[in-house]
């Protein structure tokens, strides 16, 4: 938490960054803060940046400073709430923890349980995740039963869910603005895609997604929704939407926002995973101590992983173990604290998480300092300027504590999906593969370990390249075959076009169509 002195001003409960304050007196001036101690705020990791509450944060994208936010505090879970939610589905998994970090003074319980199943509704499998225990230990965790096939599908639709009951209170209208490396566009069109007082942008990196993917993003062809195909890598279209995001006043004007794994709705919803993996995989919870669980996330941005580092904080017993492909950003960071850029990102197969600027990690880093938002600020603009930091020794320390950390070749990733299906008949993405490879390496040098659960966050049908690689066999679902056979619409973002002009033109014209809209409206 932050001491009182260096806590800066509240703003009025309520109001999202983007969006103009609700009519009313200010619960904080009121002194609401003091009579209501359950209300959960959110600082900037940053320190700079007024503090705000779930609705804010969930309407914001970057804060003011350029921080991200995180909850003030984390609520602390004994031994008895453990054994109580062990017995739960993932839904109420998720609707105990949003609860908690939401709060029934912007959405009721009732109300907040609707959203979520609303939310899960349109998921394949009837428990929305599945374990898959498999040979030698191996249990995977399911996390891609969603309409695009990929663990984002549970964040984003629960986050639009909860855009959409804000939005509806205060009929308002809001423009997304999403860039991608593969399924996170995708997933968010999906869930906002006919929304009426939501448009969505996603700026897509041509050729550096599979073909599927990007049909699922092309093919959507509702008026809300707005696909830009980007000469460049996912990083260098990150760029123009930060320049976008850092005019404050363009922002609030336009009543902009982002779903990328920035947005703090995401991350909150992702905690789940790992309850429900550490309930599913460990022995007995009537042990003493709660016996430790080890989770393996396959990362790019570190969004699961921050989520991860907020359930251990949470009092969680797990064991964290990211995995990464050749873009090792992360795993340099924990092993050795170099968190610098490589020279250029590297196509592997494993193509959504070919990232170099993990923004999560920030996250975990002031979480790991003891929320020192001083050190947090002075080490990101060190890494903006330079690319480049080593991290001080005592949050090096803590890092390497909280978290151990692989990367992973393409040629492992191809040797670990044909291991997978020789042992199981199990076809692993090349995502998931990542962290299976990181199993089968503890498995090969016998060493004695927890349970360990590996995260999956897609379905191989999404990536036929790398099964077509590892010479497996692939049944397509009939909804994914479809894809080649619809119209697709996509804007070009050409190499020398002026990225960041395009994407003001873009949001300026929403925002006049949308007033054309607003006044046409009966009264």
């Amino acid at each position: 938490m932050l001491p009182a002195e260096s806590r800066p001003q509240d703003p009025e409960p309520g109001t999202p960054a983007a969006l103009d304050p609700p009519p009313g007196p200010s619960p904080a001036a009121s002194g609401a803060w003091d009579r209501a101690p359950g209300i959960m705020w959110y600082v900037s990791t940053r320190g700079m940046a007024p503090r705000i509450d779930f609705e804010g944060a969930l309407f914001s994208g970057y804060a003011p400073d350029g921080g991200l936010y995180m909850p003030e505090e984390l609520p602390q879970l004994g031994r008895e709430t453990l054994h109580e939610w062990s017995t739960l589905s993932y839904p109420s998994l998720v609707k105990e923890l949003c609860s908690l970090f939401i709060g029934p003074e912007l959405i009721p319980r009732d109300d907040l349980n609707d959203l979520i199943d609303c939310a899960f509704s349109r998921f394949r499998h009837r428990e929305v995740v599945h374990l898959s225990r498999l040979r030698n230990g191996l249990n995977v965790l399911e996390l891609w039963h969603g309409v695009t096939y990929a663990f984002k599908d549970m964040s984003l639709c629960c986050a639009a869910q909860f855009l959409q009951y804000f939005l509806q209170k205060r009929k308002r209208h809001i423009t997304v603005v999403v860039g991608t490396s593969g399924d996170t566009g995708s997933a968010a069109i999906e869930s906002v895609q006919g929304a009426k007082n939501v448009d969505i942008i996603v700026l897509l990196p041509k050729g550096h997604c599979t073909k599927i993917q990007e049909l699922q993003m092309t093919t959507v062809l509702r008026e809300n929704v707005h696909v830009f195909g980007v000469e460049g890598n996912s990083d260098e279209l990150d760029e123009p939407i930060k320049t976008v995001f850092a005019d404050v006043a363009f922002v609030k004007k336009h009543n902009l926002m982002s779903l990328n794994s920035i947005n703090w709705s995401r991350v909150l919803v992702q905690i789940a995973h790992h309850f429900f993996a550490y309930f599913q995989c460990a022995p007995s919870l009537d042990m003493h101590p709660l016996p430790a669980v080890e989770v393996v996330v396959p990362t790019g941005a570190a969004g699961n992983l921050a989520a991860g580092c907020i359930a251990q904080k949470m009092g969680l017993p797990i064991h964290l173990v990211v995995a990464v492909n050749s873009n090792d950003i992360i795993h340099r960071t924990v092993q050795w604290g170099d968190f610098s850029l490589s020279e250029a990102v590297k196509p592997t197969l494993a193509s959504a998480m070919d990232i170099q600027v993990p923004y999560n990690m920030e996250r975990i880093f002031w979480l790991l300092s003891g929320s020192d938002s001083q050190v947090i600020r002075a080490l990101m603009e060190q890494f903006e300027r330079t690319k480049s930091v080593d991290l001080p020794k005592e949050l090096h320390s803590k890092l390497a504590e909280a978290v151990t950390s692989q990367s992973v070749s393409d040629e492992a990733i191809i040797q670990t999906m044909g291991r997978c299906w020789q042992e199981n008949e199990y076809l692993v993405c090349p995502h998931s593969a990542v962290a299976v490879s990181c199993h089968y390496q503890q498995v090969d040098r016998q060493q004695p370990s927890p349970p360990r659960c590996c995260l999956a966050p897609a379905s191989a049908a999404k990536f036929p390249e790398a099964v077509r690689a590892a010479r497996l066999t692939l049944d397509t679902p009939a909804e994914i075959l479809a894809l080649e056979h619809k119209e697709t619409r996509c804007t070009p973002m050409r190499k020398g076009d002026d990225w960041t002009q395009m994407l003001r033109d873009t949001i300026e014209d929403l925002s006049q169509q949308w007033q054309g809209r607003f006044q046409n409206l009966p009264a």
